[in-house]
């Protein structure tokens, strides 16, 4: 069947002629590919910075941002149904016994970085015509959301990031979620990069009812900026707006989603944050670059106004099914906006176009059917 992929060791990414899947196990499901989205990690990927080919093969098929239709299942499948719409999950846990992470469904915690990621490191991804998947691993996607479901993986990692930060205000015994307003009310947020994460996040923030501003390099009016706003949020230049003039239009930042990767960008808007501010890093920068900061002002910082950074990365079966819930809402308050993110869908023969060329637009989807 027809499939993308890279090899690894000749450093060629190219058409892969993989053999079609066939279920082994009771509990398998086959799913045929609709869509795929590509992404960074992708785009990465086929600069050999990364990826890792499955035992037994000289190539890694790509993709982990995919939405697919159910065509068969295993005996032991009792969940899932052929016609219904699926979206896979990316890690998977690894073997040590010893990790408790992975013991207990939280491969994305995995302490012993042994983990699998399916299109990433270790097993074969989605960017294919069909592929099998556990149905432990699949998740429902309803039918009114099939023009933007491949936007479901990017989501999680804003799910994540949420989840984790309403864990860590509980560090603050005098803020209660007494559920009568949104628990982000009262609350200003920052959203560095204009991404799918990061646009992504940006809905989620102001679904939490946060104050919420992007600060992105791009001059406005762009479509990005254009799509931002019409959220409800603010937009703002890196190139019009200087740090200081940011600060002081936005005052007290509680939180920052960083999305874009670029840690000059971050440590920007870093070294404004607020008291009992929390930075949520997202990005992967590239390696070699060497950049330098005020590193006694950022330690300061940290200790004289009680803030924390953490990252974050994948997700795990609660971010999946947040994020499928949060869709639907998204759906409902920013029907355009929504499907506006997904800027292009191209087949499978324009896959050079979107993994070695410049990327162009927010989300590029390569359909299968």
């Amino acid at each position: 069947m027809q499939a993308v992929g890279v090899y690894p060791g000749k450093k060629e990414v190219g058409m892969v002629g993989h053999p079609r899947p066939i279920i082994r196990g009771d509990g398998g499901v086959r799913v045929r590919t609709l869509e795929v989205g590509v992404c960074g990690t992708d785009r990465e990927i086929c600069s050999f910075v990364y990826g890792e080919a499955p035992k037994g093969y000289d190539y890694l098929i790509l993709g982990h941002e995919s939405l697919g239709e159910v065509v068969e299942v295993g005996a032991d499948v009792r969940n899932l149904k052929v016609g219904d719409l699926v979206v896979p999950s990316v890690r998977r846990p690894c073997l040590r016994e010893e990790c408790r992470p992975c013991r207990n469904g939280y491969q994305d915690f995995c302490s012993s970085g042994e983990f699998i990621e399916r299109g990433i490191k270790g097993e074969h991804g989605y960017m294919a015509e069909e592929y099998i998947e556990q149905e432990d691993y699949l998740y429902l996607a309803p039918q009114h959301l099939r023009d933007v479901a491949v936007l479901v993986e990017p989501l999680t990692i804003a799910e994540k990031a949420m989840a984790q930060l309403w864990l860590t205000r509980k560090r603050f015994p005098w803020e209660q979620d007494d559920g009568a307003r949104p628990r982000g009310a009262g609350m200003k947020a920052v959203v560095i990069g204009t991404g799918p994460i990061g646009i992504l996040g940006a809905m989620k923030l102001l679904s939490e009812g946060f104050e919420t501003y992007v600060y992105s390099r791009s001059p406005k009016p762009n479509y990005k900026s254009e799509l931002v706003e019409s959220l409800g949020a603010e937009y703002f230049s890196m190139k019009q707006v200087t740090l200081e003039e940011f600060a002081e239009r936005v005052g007290q930042i509680d939180l920052v989603y960083e999305a874009a990767g670029i840690f000059k960008s971050a440590w920007d808007i870093l070294s404004v944050m607020g008291e009992n501010g929390i930075f949520i890093f997202t990005g992967i920068p590239a390696l070699g670059d060497l950049v330098s900061i005020e590193a006694n002002r950022l330690m300061r910082n940290l200790v004289l106004k009680n803030q924390l950074i953490y990252g974050t990365v994948n997700a795990d079966e609660f971010g999946f099914r947040e994020a499928l819930t949060d869709l639907g809402k998204f759906q409902q308050i920013w029907p355009e906006a929504l499907r506006r993110i997904v800027t292009g869908r191209y087949d499978a023969a324009s896959y050079r176009e979107l993994l070695l060329e410049p990327s162009k637009g927010i989300k590029n989807v390569i359909r299968f059917a």
